[in-house]
């Protein structure tokens, strides 16, 4: 296994149009195997942090199923426009495919596929909030489906919320990672430092660097 820091803006895969994309530099983190690693799950495009990548088919596996049973616990930073009105909730709200012909547009839908989120908030300013998020579903753009229907939309989210603000950088980090990946020792935790694009709201909101993992 590999967690990676992935860049916003930049695709885990190609997809239909073949832009640029992460998987094309997967060959460079073969380290000694023979082929290069692969995708153990997905970030939306627009969205920072860890990463994690299968080295062979027999970890691909594995992650496979500890995603699927929903024992990788991730934390997600965001900062959103405007305060929840709760400093601190579940958000329990089925997600559906808004269209057929975007698949990835979601909406609520009490008919659609269940998706719960775990949110805290940890700081605010200036009408803004600094959320930790912990999905414990995997739905497409849950967080930020979820984050919308509570009022307070992901800043720079173009499709969920207001128009994008600043350089129109989604505001949406993976913070964290466990991944008990061996039964018999302790779980793998990585933690991707907060990103440039990301530190202004965030300092507006309260947030200071650790000097040692920011």
């Amino acid at each position: 296994m590999l967690i990676i820091d992935k860049p916003a803006g930049l695709p885990v895969h190609a997809g239909p149009r073949k832009g640029p994309n992460l998987e094309e530099y997967f060959g460079e983190l073969r380290y000694g195997l023979p082929h290069p690693p692969a995708l153990a799950h997905r970030l939306d495009r627009d969205t920072s942090g860890c990463l994690i990548l299968g080295r062979h088919r027999k970890a691909l596996s594995r992650l496979g199923k500890l995603f699927q049973a929903g024992n990788v616990e991730k934390t997600y930073w965001a900062v959103v426009a405007g305060i929840p009105a709760e400093p601190e909730g579940r958000i329990d709200l089925a997600l559906a495919k808004r269209s057929t012909e975007r698949g990835w547009w979601m909406k609520p839908d009490p008919e659609g596929q269940a998706a719960v989120t775990d949110y805290r908030v940890l700081g605010t300013g200036n009408g803004l909030a600094w959320l930790e998020l912990h999905p414990r579903t995997g739905r497409t753009h849950q967080i930020r489906v979820h984050c919308a229907s509570l009022g307070t939309p992901v800043l720079g989210d173009p499709v969920y919320g207001p128009a994008p603000q600043k350089d129109g950088i989604l505001q949406l980090h993976a913070r964290h990672v466990v991944v008990p990946l061996y039964p018999a020792r302790a779980p793998i935790e990585a933690t991707a430092p907060a990103p440039t694009h990301l530190r202004d709201a965030l300092t507006a909101c309260g947030w200071r660097p650790d000097p040692v993992a920011a």
